[in-house]
């Protein structure tokens, strides 16, 4: 999304045509709404920054990124935003009032026009999206192709339980063969796919319906989130990601003057992974007891002896948003050095599990075939 810095008031008088001319799909994109991605969001608050830093007021800078937004329901989530800031609201007050906006969006707004650098703190909104997008990218692009390799190799054995076993079981029963017990277990298994293979196809297309359902559930989302972290490889990736995602959220709080508490109260609303808020919750309780910041994140295994042991240096130094920014750094790299080394080590260990259980469906099928052919000889 670009934007291009035209004649304001040529543009304020475009925009009251078009206000005359409100569709219905535009009352209905309002009424039930529609969230901004995180992508959208970068490009939101890093404009935000750039306009303001140019000396131009936020409606109009409003109103230049609403113009410059190409969806209309982004255009309309946009134009809420900019009313409620012509009638008298804050930006900060603006946001709150909108549900794709987290709270800690609101305060960090909110902090930088009480002290004057809104345009820094949306700079600094804008690289946190940023950085959790690139995050983003660098899963898919780990996952994408052994997920691939994955999903065709269980199709390939599917097809060959549900087709080329029971071919060869016809033979074997019409010669009265006897079978060894690794060909008897594969045509067991033949036998499981032909007649439960419907339900397992009921059971994913289920699960791909109620997704959205389960996902809004606490229960659900603990699960999955402590699965991911149990989960070799995948698990320390998704770590790191957490890790980068908490260092800079608490640089850009740090930078804002936020206290601590207040600063890890925020994050364990902003960051949606359980294991993290848990550990955060367990922090906040034990600062509340008296005790240090690299105290209380020692002691829960979430957070690692690095982090512990630079947090301690940025107390006795004072120096927290230096120091978490070099973590913020040191994580990121962790990132992008850890999604390309899943992705080298997962594909050959998954073409590997392929080759094995074809291997075995193959020997299975041709043993009492080599046993056949010295019968009949």
């Amino acid at each position: 999304m670009g934007f291009n810095l035209q004649n304001i008031a040529t543009q304020k008088q475009s925009k009251k045509e078009k206000n005359n001319k409100t569709s219905f799909l535009q009352k209905e994109i309002i009424l039930f709404g529609h969230s901004f991605s995180n992508k959208i969001k970068e490009d939101f608050y890093t404009e935000i920054s750039v306009l303001l830093k140019a000396g131009i007021t936020l409606k109009d800078a409003l109103d230049l990124i609403q113009k410059a937004f190409k969806k209309e329901k982004h255009q309309a989530q946009l134009k809420i935003i900019s009313d409620n800031i012509v009638s008298g609201l804050s930006l900060s007050e603006a946001i709150k009032k909108q549900k794709e906006f987290t709270v800690y969006e609101y305060y960090s707004i909110k902090i930088g026009e009480e002290t004057g650098t809104l345009a820094k703190v949306t700079e600094q909104l804008g690289a946190f999206f940023l950085r959790k997008n690139d995050q983003r990218r660098n899963i898919i692009s780990a996952l994408t192709y052994p997920v691939i390799i994955l999903t065709t190799a269980v199709l390939v054995v599917i097809f060959m339980l549900q087709f080329v076993v029971p071919m060869f079981q016809d033979i074997f029963l019409q010669q009265k063969v006897e079978l060894p017990a690794i060909t008897k277990f594969i045509i067991y298994l033949s036998k499981l796919v032909k007649s439960y293979g419907w339900l397992l196809v009921v059971l994913i297309v289920g699960f791909l319906f109620l997704k959205p359902i389960l996902y809004n559930k606490n229960w659900f989302k603990k699960a999955k989130d402590k699965l991911i972290l149990k989960l070799p490889f995948i698990g320390g990736f998704v770590k790191s990601i957490y890790l980068s995602q908490f260092t800079q959220a608490v640089s850009l709080l740090t930078a804002s003057k936020v206290p601590i508490v207040n600063s890890i109260q925020l994050i364990k609303q902003m960051i949606d992974f359980y294991p993290l808020k848990d550990a955060l919750e367990e922090v906040e309780q034990n600062i509340l007891r008296g005790k240090s910041f690299s105290e209380s994140l020692s002691q829960h295994n979430f957070f690692d002896e690095k982090i512990v042991a630079l947090v301690k240096v940025a107390e006795e130094t004072n120096q927290n948003e230096f120091i978490f920014e070099r973590l913020n750094t040191q994580y990121n790299t962790q990132v992008q050095q850890r999604s390309k080394l899943l992705s080298t080590i997962m594909e050959p260990i998954i073409i590997l599990i392929v080759g094995v259980l074809v291997g075995i469906i193959l020997i299975a099928m041709y043993l009492p075939m080599f046993k056949l052919s010295s019968v009949l000889g």
